[in-house]
């Protein structure tokens, strides 16, 4: 047994209370990656090499920065380093490397999932999944996947078919959060394969541009035959189109306007704002509202949130605010509707001083006041906003 003041013991509580040495221990843990990938070897004591195996350096590996990283390389890491203590693994492919080559192999996502059995977040960038047979395969202990710039194909998604329902989940996939940033291949079809994931409360879909509207529509929680039907248990949904130029606009969020049962959350970005602010009125269950990375006027905001009376908060993210204009309305086209939005304004501008007071800080001068009237329950969150200036 070792003594209480050994070396490596002295060392191990050390690692504990001093967060600059803890700090120099996993710079040590890049250190090692950084000679396998440069084939140098170790040339470090043996104390060293046991203290740069403790499991509480390897709770969060990120390897996105290291473009070298070969299957070659994580085996190395698995058999030597990664344990129970991993907690989140970030791991970047070779979809964009010169090299090509099998990454992410199937035997050795089993062997990680036997070896660390806490794992419990899983981000790949630039990963080419295509050969992997279906996320069956991923470390069950998973309860966060983000996929950034990879690449899927059909059936990858779906869950176990009623003969093989796990005990923990009926699809035997204990995912609550799948995030998709710029994954070009995913379509409709992995989407309808996401309903048989029946823990799955968090879908963000960024850059998804061959999602459509009925593929939405047709995921979308609704009484059926059997009860609820479709993503049951989603209470969080992203959608946002920021990218590339030459997609065609699909404006997915149009699907919203069948309704989602227990949507509590939604998030929208981009050129998907204006389609799902139409359909934001038909999701009863709705709580929160966050709009990003777009421009959006006045008026406009005012007629989406008139009828979204249940809202509990609004946030504004990136947002662009075009200045209040009232152009002459055209008789009989729209100039009941556009006086009553005049009326619910200027009913805000006579609110309290404090309101008053409040708006010094907003980016468009009487918006709160007007969305405090519309929406006396919600509050109101500005970040990074702005107001454009028409000069023209």
């Amino acid at each position: 047994m070792r003594d209480k003041y050994s070396p490596d013991l002295l060392v191990i509580r050390r690692l504990k209370q001093n967060s600059g040495f803890r700090l120099f221990c996993l710079l040590l843990c890049d250190l090692c990656i950084c000679l396998y990938i440069l084939n140098c070897g170790f040339r470090v004591c043996k104390r060293w090499k046991r203290l740069v195996k403790d499991q509480r350096l390897w709770r969060n590996v990120d390897l996105t920065s290291w473009k070298g990283v070969t299957s070659r390389i994580l085996w190395v890491l698995l058999r030597q380093y990664l344990g129970c203590g991993l907690r989140c693994l970030r791991l970047r492919g070779l979809l964009l490397s010169a090299r090509g080559g099998t990454f992410l192999s199937e035997s050795w996502l089993k062997a990680l999932s036997t070896k660390c059995p806490r794992l419990s977040k899983l981000y790949l960038l630039h990963a080419d999944l295509r050969s992997l047979p279906s996320c069956q395969i991923l470390p069950p202990s998973l309860q966060v996947l983000e996929l950034r710039g990879c690449e899927l194909v059909g059936s990858q998604l779906k869950g176990r078919n009623q003969k093989g329902k796990g005990a923990g989940s009926p699809s035997g996939i204990g995912i609550e959060r799948l995030v998709l940033n710029n994954v070009p291949s995913f379509t409709d079809q992995h989407l309808q394969g996401l309903t048989s994931w029946e823990r799955l409360c968090r879908l963000e879909l960024r850059d998804t541009f061959r999602v459509t509207a009925n593929g939405l529509r047709s995921c979308a929680a609704k009484d059926g035959v059997c009860g609820v039907e479709g993503l049951s248990r989603l209470k969080f949904l992203e959608i946002g189109i920021t990218g590339r130029q030459g997609y065609q606009l699909h404006m997915a969020s149009l699907g919203l306007g069948a309704g989602w049962l227990g949507l509590e959350e939604l998030s929208l970005g981009g050129k998907e704002v204006g389609p799902g602010l139409l359909c934001a009125s038909r999701l009863r269950d709705l709580k929160r509202l966050r709009l990003w990375d777009c421009t959006l006027s006045e008026l406009q905001i005012a007629r989406s949130c008139r009828m979204l009376r249940g809202l509990r908060q609004l946030e504004f993210v990136d947002v662009r605010f075009q200045p209040r204009q009232n152009p002459p309305a055209e008789e009989g086209e729209g100039g009941e509707e556009e006086e009553q939005d005049r009326e619910e304004a200027a009913g805000a501008d006579g609110s309290s001083d404090e309101n008053k007071t409040a708006d010094m800080n907003d980016p468009i001068p009487g918006l709160r006041r007007t969305l405090a009237v519309l929406l006396p329950s919600c509050t109101l969150v500005f970040t990074n906003c702005s107001v454009q200036n028409n000069e023209d």
